[in-house]
């Protein structure tokens, strides 16, 4: 199969205070016309929306954890997905009879989720959200290490990390996404990059956290574990990448090599 993946990155920047250009975490990938999220920060319907990512092909829907710079985009993305339904009949079309699937380390705040997208009403039959008068069904469940998701030609596997601790349940994940022949990791936050190892054998790509972490620590460990990573792209940016993406980039690939890049709010990635 040689389908393309396309990686878009909707939000770049860590938990920090609003920064200019940028917004907080999320990735949507699209694959075999299937999209694809990996956190949901605030501004993530807005971007994808705008920025041509499909959304009623949107698939699955997967939270590395609970920390509100990686969800605080759930409601508004869910309430879109009802907008765009009842706009369009061929929207409408698209999404009635599917299932979206929706992975959640902790099942605490979905029902908060649910009643800021429905507006506090609008549910049935559980899963069922009526908005814009149309059905559109979720279904949300938590999971743990392992393969999560694995259909359409996608698996999805999951590992914990210690961002949040790690004691069961555990809270906190990084994922690897196979497609395509590719495989795409992404760390989510961590406590150490090291964490994230078991996932690292073989990558095409890794997306790296920088809220909470160096990149001259970073590219250290990379180079000195022999993971063969093809590209390595950092996002969740934290302060020093803010304040100086040049330089910042400029220290990782004196580490690293060449093979590094600086996510920007609107960047798409092509594998």
């Amino acid at each position: 199969m040689d389908e393309k993946l396309k990686l878009t990155i909707l939000g770049s920047c860590s938990g920090t205070e609003p920064m200019p250009g940028r917004h907080h975490t999320s990735i949507a990938l699209e694959y075999d016309h299937r999209t694809y999220w990996f956190d949901a920060g605030e501004n993530c319907a807005h971007a994808g929306h705008t920025g041509g990512v499909d959304l009623p092909a949107t698939e699955a829907i997967f939270l590395s954890h609970t920390h509100i710079d990686h969800f605080g985009g759930m409601p508004n993305l869910l309430w879109t997905l009802g907008k765009l339904s009842g706009r369009s009949e061929d929207v409408r079309r698209r999404l009635s009879g599917r299932t979206i699937e929706i992975f959640l380390p902790e099942m605490k705040l979905w029902k908060s989720i649910v009643g800021m997208a429905t507006e506090g009403g609008n549910v049935s039959d559980g899963q069922c959200f009526y908005l814009e008068g149309a059905c559109l069904q979720f279904d949300a469940q938590t999971f743990d290490d392992g393969i999560i998701f694995d259909r359409h030609g996608v698996t999805v596997t999951a590992l914990h990390n210690g961002h949040r601790g790690t004691d069961r349940p555990h809270r906190s994940f990084s994922f690897r996404v196979e497609a395509g022949g590719k495989a795409i990791v992404y760390s989510g936050d961590v406590k150490h990059v090291s964490e994230v190892g078991p996932l690292l054998d073989y990558a095409d790509m890794f997306l790296m956290e920088t809220g909470h972490h160096a990149v001259e620590d970073v590219c250290t460990w990379l180079t000195e574990s022999g993971k063969r990573i093809d590209q390595l792209v950092f996002v969740h940016h934290g302060r020093a990448i803010l304040r100086d993406p040049v330089g910042e980039l400029r220290k990782a690939r004196a580490i690293f090599g060449e093979n590094i890049m600086v996510a920007d709010d609107g960047m798409a990635l092509v594998l």
